[in-house]
């Protein structure tokens, strides 16, 4: 056993030090030793208090990016940033500018590095962001209440009436869970996507994405597994709630977005959109319960799991978040409603068949779910 750990262990030491070495002596150095250093940078929030306007600046290089002149509007400004001298790899610096900004006008940012690379910005609509005080946490909470935990727990009030369906008929509803669950994961991989392209190069956002959607399936896979057989019934029900309150967790960052640059009546909309669509999540959740006798606390938390996650995401989005943040969210999110449908899908198999995959019951719940999604979400 002690010469098997030695051999194991023996390549990752050498490959250290070959690394040690390699970053110590950086024997490449002198090949670019008069070439110009190379800089990235990318604002990745902003933050708008009174008179102030406060940047987070996520830098890449060769060498330390340091900004040397701030222009807001086109005029030169005073600013501070902190650290001064930030790492040189994926550093991050606050930017703070004195400024007058005005309320709902747009205003650009140039910040021009030591090298004169320039690095813009606009903030399309100035608001100020909002301070999270006793009565706007209450406000945020009810919002996020309204918008993932009511609406699923409406959803859920369709289940005694799938007691008495037949079989064709529980094939079509869980084929109808199938349909929103794809309708969900594709949104959630275009919103995850966009996010991740707003990252700076080296964190290479959208492989990011990939990859922490590939491990939440896997992980969520293996968890749900972990007893030697597929989930059913009301774990079943609890993995969908997962998934779709980590999706809502989403849709209420963008409501909280929507909020930050002063937009009430965009935010509303979203709410009033989101509240319609989420209802049939709770059918969905509902699906695998059919022939299940569930209690009263189970549907609770049911409900809970699925719909808090969106008073969270409300309180967050209303302050400068990184769209890497945004990015890894989505991802789990949508590796968490890969897994669900997976076992759905095996679910189905188990009960009917493969042979019954392709009948018309579940292709008729696949696309009437497809179907009801796109339709609620013409409502955002």
């Amino acid at each position: 056993m002690t010469a098997t750990r030695f051999w194991l262990a023996l390549p990752l030491v050498i490959l250290t030090l070959v690394v040690a070495l390699l970053l110590s002596w950086r024997p490449l150095d002198r090949f670019t030793s008069s070439a110009p250093p190379v800089e990235n940078a990318n604002v990745e929030s902003v933050r708008l208090t009174g008179g102030l306007i406060s940047l987070t600046l996520r830098t890449d290089g060769s060498e330390p990016v340091i900004v040397a002149q701030v222009q807001v509007d086109g005029a030169y400004r005073t600013f501070t940033a902190t650290p001064q001298t930030p790492s040189a790899w994926l550093g991050r610096t606050r930017i703070d500018i004195p400024y007058p900004w005005i309320s709902g006008e747009a205003h650009h940012i140039a910040l021009v590095t030591g090298t004169g690379v320039v690095v813009n910005h606009t903030i399309e609509v100035a608001q100020e962001t909002p301070a999270l005080d006793g009565t706007s946490l209450a406000l945020l909470a009810a919002v996020g209440t309204l918008l993932g935990l009511v609406p699923v727990a409406i959803g859920l009030l369709a289940w005694p009436a799938m007691r008495s369906i037949s079989q064709g008929g529980l094939n079509f509803l869980l084929a109808l869970t199938i349909g929103l669950l794809v309708f969900l994961l594709i949104d959630t991989i275009g919103e995850g996507l966009e996010e991740a392209a707003e990252t700076i190069g080296r964190l290479r956002g959208p492989v990011l994405f990939w990859a922490i959607l590939a491990l939440t399936t896997l992980i969520l896979l293996a968890l749900g597994r972990r007893q030697g057989r597929a989930p059913e019934g009301l774990a079943l029900a609890g993995f969908i709630a997962l998934g779709i309150g980590l999706h809502n967790l989403g849709e209420g960052l963008a409501v909280g977005a929507a909020l930050a640059t002063g937009s009430a009546a965009l935010a509303t909309y979203l709410v009033i959109g989101f509240t319609i669509h989420n209802v049939t999540e709770g059918i969905g959740i509902a699906a695998p319960l059919a022939r299940e006798r569930p209690r009263l606390v189970d549907f609770i938390w049911l409900a809970a799991l699925a719909g808090l996650p969106a008073i969270i995401g409300t309180i967050i989005g209303t302050q400068a978040v990184s769209p890497l943040w945004i990015a890894v969210c989505f991802a789990i999110g949508a590796g968490a409603i890969v897994q669900v449908i997976i076992e759905v899908g095996a679910l189905m198999t188990r009960r009917a068949g493969i042979g019954q995959l392709l009948s018309l019951p579940v292709v008729a719940g696949v696309t009437v779910g497809l179907a009801v999604m796109y339709a609620t979400a013409l409502l955002v």
